[in-house]
C-alpha cells in the first residue's frame, strides 16, 4: 500500500507540476520546463558561446571527438536527443555541458588524457549530467519557481538566455555540487560499459586531474599567487573517493578482451594538438595599438580599419560597426557620469559598471529615440585617457531570426569585445610560436629532467611534461614508451 500510495503521489505532482519522467534518474522531474524548452535554451546558449569563444581548428580531432561522443550518447538514458560535441580552444582544463545535448571539452584537457577511454570517460561524464537534466533541476530547485526564473538563473543578462560572458560563472561551467556531480559519474560510469568502455578509465582521469590540483597548489605557494581552480570534470572528488569507486564498479566489469582503450589511436588522433596558448587561432581578430598601447579583439571575421579620427570595425555583412574613439579624461570623474556626459542622457539602460585588466569603465544602452545612436557604448580609463567603445546594428542580415534575436546576439559580441579592451603586452606585438605535443619512443637515457632542459615552455618543464605523461611528481619513461613532448 505504502509502494502504491508513492506512486500515486508521484503521478499527482506530475499533472500538477507540468514535470516529465526521467529516463536517467528513473524518476518524475520536478521541473517546469519541456525537453523542447530545454533543447531550446541550450542552442541558444550553444549559439552565443561559439560567437564569442575561440573553437578549435582541427577537423581530424573533431571528427574524432564527436565521434567517441556519439557513441556514448547511443549508450545513454536519452539516446535520441541530438547531441553535439565541440572542442574549446582554451589551455584550461576542464570540460561543462549545457542543457539539451550540448558538450565542449577543452582543448588543455586532451594534451593531457593518455587513452580513448579516458577521453570518453570525459564526455561521459557531461552526457550525465544532460541525461540528468541537471541545469534545469537545479536551478529549479534553488529558485522554486516557473521556466522565467529558471532562465534568469541558468544565465544573467539581456535576452531570452542571456550575455555569454556571464555563462562561464554558471554551475553548468563551474560544477553542480557533490551530489549531482556523483550523479553524473553513476550515469557516465554506466555509459562508457554500454558503449564497451572500461569505467575503471574514469578513476585514471581522476588522478591526473588531482596531479594537476597538487602542482597548481605548490606553484601558486612557491609564486605567493591565489590557485587557479577549474570546474574539471570530476572536480569535487578527492583523489582515492570511495564512493566514486562504488559507482564504477557498479557499472559492471568487462572481460580484458572486450574492454575498449586504444592508446594507440588516440595517440594517433592527437599527434600536434597545439600546446598552452594558441595565440595565432584564438585571437586572430585581436587588434593591437602600438602607439596608444591598448588592444581589442573584435568579432571573428569582421574588418578592421584605422582611420584619422577612429578605429572601426565592420562586420562582414556590413550589418554592424564596433567603434573605438579616444579622448582625454576629465579629471577624476566617476566612468559611469563621464559615459552620460558624453551622450548627454540622465540615464542608460542595462548599464554596469567595468572592471577588466586593472581598468575601471562603465557600459550601456542609450534610450531608444535617438536618431543615428549607437545601440550599445562604453567608456574605458586608461592613464590619462578615456576611450569611448560605441556597437551599432546599422541593417538586419538576411536571416530568418526576429529584430530582437539579431539586436541580442550583437549586443552580446559588443559586450564581448568591450570585455576584451585591455593595456597591450609585448606577446601581443611578437607572437610566440605555436607550441604542439609530440609523441616519440623513450630510450634508455630518456629522463623527463634531460628533456626539460631542451623544452622552451616555461619555468616548470619538467613538471609539465610529468603531468603530460602521467608521471608526476616522480618516475621515469621506460625504454620504448610513446611519451609526450612539447616543440
Amino acid at each position: 500500500m505504502h509502494a502504491l500510495n508513492k506512486i500515486l503521489l508521484g503521478i499527482l505532482l506530475a499533472a500538477t507540476t507540468g514535470c516529465a519522467f526521467n529516463p536517467a534518474t528513473n524518476r518524475p522531474d520536478l521541473v517546469l520546463m519541456s525537453q523542447e524548452k530545454e533543447i531550446k535554451i541550450g542552442r541558444e546558449m550553444h549559439e552565443k558561446l561559439v560567437a564569442s569563444t575561440p573553437i578549435y581548428n582541427d577537423p581530424i580531432l573533431t571528427a574524432y571527438v564527436e565521434h567517441v561522443g556519439q557513441k556514448i550518447a547511443k549508450s545513454s538514458d536519452r539516446p535520441d536527443l541530438t547531441y553535439h560535441f565541440t572542442i574549446i580552444d582554451s589551455q584550461d582544463i576542464n570540460a561543462f555541458a549545457l542543457p539539451g545535448g550540448y558538450v565542449y571539452i577543452n582543448r588543455g584537457l586532451l594534451t593531457y588524457l593518455q587513452s580513448e577511454a579516458e577521453m570518453a570517460a570525459v564526455l561521459a561524464h557531461e552526457v550525465g549530467h544532460i541525461t540528468a537534466r541537471h541545469a534545469v533541476r537545479q536551478k529549479t530547485a534553488a529558485t522554486g519557481a516557473g521556466v522565467a526564473s529558471v532562465l534568469s538563473v541558468l544565465v544573467t543578462g539581456s535576452g531570452v538566455v542571456g550575455d555569454v560572458a556571464n555563462l562561464w560563472s554558471t554551475a553548468a561551467v563551474k560544477g553542480y555540487g557533490r551530489d549531482m556531480e556523483l550523479e553524473a559519474d553513476r550515469f557516465g560510469a554506466q555509459y562508457m560499459y554500454n558503449a564497451g568502455y572500461d569505467p575503471q578509465a574514469m578513476i585514471n582521469v581522476i588522478a591526473l586531474l588531482k596531479d594537476q590540483e597538487t602542482f597548481a597548489r605548490r606553484r601558486a605557494r612557491i609564486e605567493g599567487s591565489k590557485q587557479q581552480t577549474y570546474h574539471g570534470v570530476f572536480s569535487s572528488h578527492p583523489r582515492n573517493d570511495v564512493r566514486l569507486r562504488e559507482v564504477v564498479e557498479a557499472a559492471g566489469k568487462l572481460p580484458e578482451d572486450k574492454k575498449v582503450v586504444k592508446s594507440e589511436y588516440y595517440r594517433e588522433k592527437t599527434e600536434g594538438i597545439v600546446y598552452g596558448t594558441n595565440a595565432q587561432e584564438s585571437e586572430k581578430n585581436r587588434f593591437n595599438h602600438k602607439s596608444l598601447g591598448f588592444s581589442l579583439l573584435f568579432p571573428e571575421g569582421w574588418k578592421v580599419e584605422n582611420q584619422r579620427s577612429a578605429i572601426v570595425g565592420t562586420a562582414p555583412d556590413n550589418s554592424a560597426t564596433l567603434t573605438i574613439k579616444v579622448d582625454k579624461r576629465d579629471g577624476n570623474q566617476p566612468a559611469d557620469m563621464a559615459l552620460r556626459g558624453v551622450y548627454d542622457v540622465r540615464n542608460l539602460e542595462q548599464d554596469e559598471a567595468l572592471s577588466q585588466y586593472r581598468l575601471e569603465g562603465h557600459t550601456g544602452k542609450l534610450p531608444i529615440g535617438r536618431a543615428e545612436q549607437p545601440d550599445r557604448v562604453a567608456i574605458l580609463f586608461y592613464g590619462s585617457r578615456q576611450y569611448i567603445l560605441e556597437g551599432k546594428v546599422l541593417a538586419a542580415p538576411d536571416s530568418k531570426k526576429s529584430a530582437k534575436e539579431t539586436a541580442g546576439e550583437y549586443d552580446d559580441l559588443f559586450l564581448t569585445s568591450i570585455r576584451s579592451f585591455r593595456p597591450l603586452r609585448k606577446t601581443d606585438i611578437v607572437k610566440p610560436d605555436i607550441k604542439r605535443v609530440r609523441y616519440v619512443k623513450a630510450n634508455d637515457k630518456t629522463t623527463f629532467s634531460s628533456l626539460a632542459r631542451h623544452m622552451e615552455i616555461g619555468d616548470y618543464a619538467e613538471e609539465q611534461l610529468r603531468l603530460l605523461n602521467g608521471y608526476y611528481p616522480r618516475g621515469e619513461p621506460k625504454p620504448g614508451e610513446w611519451i609526450k613532448i612539447v616543440q
